[in-house]
């Protein structure tokens, strides 16, 4: 299944993600699109994102006519001031809630839309628990939600317990959580519990750089060699499987082809289970 159904919006089951791309960002985007992903993920982070070569890459894939706005799900987030750099897309003496609003007006600008389909907290100001800057700035993001230029809204590296604290205050409830997913933590297994619980959708990052014992694992490279499959395309497969939303960050035009052959396999109960285990 490429898509679900969120909310009433239609979410690829895979989204290509823009970090550390810099000046490769326009034509990697370009590839992602051309090798057949329908979900980009940024950030209007300049430290770590170039959302601008995102919105190029979009300008060009649209008046070319290979692509369609209504066909390309487009995701970015607002990051707090201490996670950006001296490039910051608003101005840091100014209201958290007229940050938002700036950084949200950038974004639309940079990335040549009017609409987003998904706008996301970058992570809270804390290690446990939210700041009051945090529930300020869900609020800001609500005020977007309510104006209809954000379909979905949600949040990025979170714990499991300033998740619930997020669904307990929210009024727009996040549709998406995107975090780093180790195995090592039973691939997130509270805060992918709690979505579970609360029809929210885990978006897995870093399943590859961060896990990368698991790629070395005698039994997943078997696993692997039994479907005629790359271990990372096992280990995508499998965050399917667990019914996560994967992004991949690959640079590679061919693995990012690779990548997208995981819905022309299964993996069998007891495959899914030894992975759920390994290395936890």
């Amino acid at each position: 299944m490429r898509e679900i159904r969120v909310r009433g919006v239609a979410v690829p089951t895979f989204l290509y993600g823009t970090a550390w791309k810099e000046g490769r960002t326009e034509n990697l985007v370009l590839d992602a699109l051309a090798a057949g992903f329908r979900g980009i993920d940024t950030a209007n982070q300049r430290r770590h994102y170039y959302e601008e070569g995102v919105g190029r890459a979009l300008d060009r894939a649209f008046r070319s006519g290979k692509s369609a706005r209504a066909d390309v799900f487009l995701q970015t987030k607002f990051t707090h001031r201490a996670g950006q750099d001296h490039r910051v897309p608003y101005d840091t003496r100014a209201p958290l809630a007229v940050q938002v609003e700036q950084s949200f007006e950038s974004s639309l600008e940079n990335l040549g839309v009017e609409q987003l389909d998904g706008y996301l907290l970058h992570g809270p100001t804390r290690r446990r628990g939210l700041g009051p800057e945090d529930v300020e700035a869900w609020r800001a993001m609500e005020a977007l939600h309510d104006s209809g230029r954000v379909r979905l809204l949600g949040a990025s590296n979170l714990a499991a317990d300033q998740l619930e604290e997020l669904v307990a205050l929210a009024r727009v409830p996040p549709a998406f959580v995107q975090n780093r997913c180790f195995a090592r933590t039973g691939w997130d297994q509270s805060v992918r519990e709690i979505c579970r619980r609360r029809g929210i959708v885990y978006q897995a990052f870093s399943l590859l750089t961060a896990n990368g014992k698991v790629l070395g694992h005698p039994s997943v490279r078997e696993i692997a060699a039994r479907h005629g499959r790359t271990v990372p395309q096992v280990l995508f497969r499998f965050a399917l499987a667990l019914g996560t939303v994967p992004l991949t960050g690959t640079s590679d035009p061919g693995h990012m082809r690779e990548d997208l052959e995981i819905y022309e396999f299964d993996l069998p109960d007891e495959e899914i289970d030894f992975l759920s285990r390994v290395l936890v």
